[in-house]
């Protein structure tokens, strides 16, 4: 998270609260395995439900042996899923199998019932799959339980789905730095390419599969790790390689985007308010405080700057702040999407492991709120920058969703694909699914001392939901 992390007190009261953690990595196994190598199935998390598909995934490695820098070595496996209706007295049966070896497992299966519970079981070479760590380990979890129900998807015709993204850190060379190099963080394995080019481009091929098919992408802030020239302009090239700006995707800026000081910025345009500060990014995008407005078939598309000019707090400048109470109040009951870098509720101010300063500052936080209040169209507030999976209340009576979306450039990574009905829309996480995409998430899973799954991946429901909503207006796609 780079300079715009967690305080120096967060991260030691982190690493005490460590001290007295049991061994929460530590896996555990079936005694099925027919090679001679021992080997533990673990990390065992259930990513994704929709309304007729489930998306499993788990870790196979060694107990015995580690790699170079003392991590479990990793073994190779094939993959299998069994399935059976909750309701069955039978065992799950075989759903899903791979056979290519591999240590990074990821089963998908479709065709489930709406509606519908199953039990489910995760195998490698015969041994089963368990859940590692406190955020997958509680006694409703679907790692613990073995049961998921399938979603109810909202009635009607379903009209468009929009891709939610944020921090692509592009650009970034070590991941899951705060201050003084902790914690340890974590760097590609030498010969790879760059961890934010392999997972922005994981994502942006995932789109483009049936199976995903966007018809939209927002990218909420932070597409490079700190805005240089180079980067900004390698972004926007990978970007207009999946479709066209304003159209087909949409961004917003995040702190790391921020105008920058210094000699290796001095090339591009000064900012108006600030002359020694230059604007790489907004060269390659768009100036900075400045709301886009955008139409999509009746859908309004708001995308906010809510950095500041230094630092990695948010704020919403007055001029800003008039354009959104005017494009609101010229209709009030348009169907409303907003998008911007920084979460905006108490509640995740208080949540996030950074702190209140994190986050939209309070004043412009009420206010965005308020304008909600009177704008019952907006029913949506995306939000990156914390690189978690969350859903926070409303501060007021407004009936927004705020959803806050782990980050695309380490674990989870990945993505939401926000579906809309007729009569509502369903939100589900998706991790990005190439071979070193899985690598990297595994890997950087390890991120604050092997307790960022605990903060970051977020509960079934965070991540996957429904909530029935008039859209029959809109237009489809």
């Amino acid at each position: 998270m780079g300079c715009c992390g967690p305080s120096r007190r967060r991260i030691l009261g982190i690493m005490a609260a460590t001290a007295f953690l049991p061994m929460m990595g530590a896996a555990r196994a079936t005694p099925a395995r027919a090679q001679s190598e021992p080997m533990i199935a673990s990390d065992l998390e259930v990513v994704t439900v929709t309304a007729t598909s489930v998306i499993v995934t788990w870790t196979t490695v060694s107990p015995t042996r580690v790699d170079q820098v003392g991590r479990p070595f990793p073994l190779d496996a094939d993959t299998e899923l069994r399935l059976a209706p909750a309701d069955g007295t039978g065992p799950p049966k075989q759903v899903f199998h791979d056979a290519t070896p591999t240590p990074f497992h990821y089963a998908e299966v479709h065709g489930l019932e709406p509606g519908r519970p199953y039990r489910f079981e995760a195998y490698s070479d015969g041994v089963r799959a368990v859940t590692s760590g406190s955020a997958t380990s509680g006694p409703n979890t679907p790692e613990t339980t073995g049961r998921i129900t399938v979603l109810v998807p909202p009635p009607g015709r379903h009209l468009r789905t929009i891709a939610l993204s944020n921090d692509v850190h592009y650009g970034e060379q070590v991941s899951g730095l705060v201050v003084g190099g902790l914690p340890p963080g974590y760097s590609q394995d030498p010969g790879l390419p760059p961890y934010p080019e392999v997972m922005l481009t994981a994502m942006l091929d995932d789109l483009r599969k049936d199976d995903r098919r966007a018809d939209h992408l927002v990218v909420a802030g932070d597409l490079t790790s700190e805005a240089s020239q180079a980067d900004s302009q390698t972004v926007r090239s990978s970007l207009d390689s999946w479709g066209t700006l304003g159209t087909d995707y949409f961004v917003s800026r995040g702190n790391h985007d921020r105008p920058h000081v210094g000699a290796d910025y001095a090339q591009c345009r000064p900012v108006p308010q600030a002359l020694d500060h230059h604007d790489c990014w907004g060269e390659s995008f768009v100036e900075r405080q400045r709301l886009l407005a955008y139409e999509l078939g009746g859908l309004r598309l708001l995308g906010l700057d809510t950095t500041e000019m230094d630092g990695s707090g948010g704020s919403i400048e007055p001029d800003q702040m008039a354009a959104i109470r005017a494009e609101l109040q010229r209709d009030t009951d348009r169907p409303t999407l907003v998008f911007g870098h920084h979460p905006v509720t108490f509640e995740s101010a208080i949540t996030n492991l950074s702190g209140p300063g994190f986050v939209l500052n309070r004043g412009d936080s009420s206010e965005l709120q308020k304008l909600y209040v009177d704008a019952p169209g907006v029913f949506f507030h995306h939000s990156g920058h914390t690189h978690r999976n969350k859903r926070t209340k409303s501060d007021t009576s407004a009936a927004v969703e705020f959803l806050e979306i782990g980050a695309v450039k380490e674990y989870p990574g990945g993505y939401t694909l926000l579906s809309i009905y007729e009569g509502g829309y369903m939100v589900n996480f998706y991790k990005t699914r190439s071979d070193l995409a899985r690598r990297w998430s595994t890997r950087s899973r390890g991120e604050f001392f092997g307790l960022f799954p605990e903060y970051a991946f977020g509960s079934l429901e965070d991540r996957n939901h429904v909530v029935a909503r008039d859209f029959s207006g809109l237009l489809p796609a």
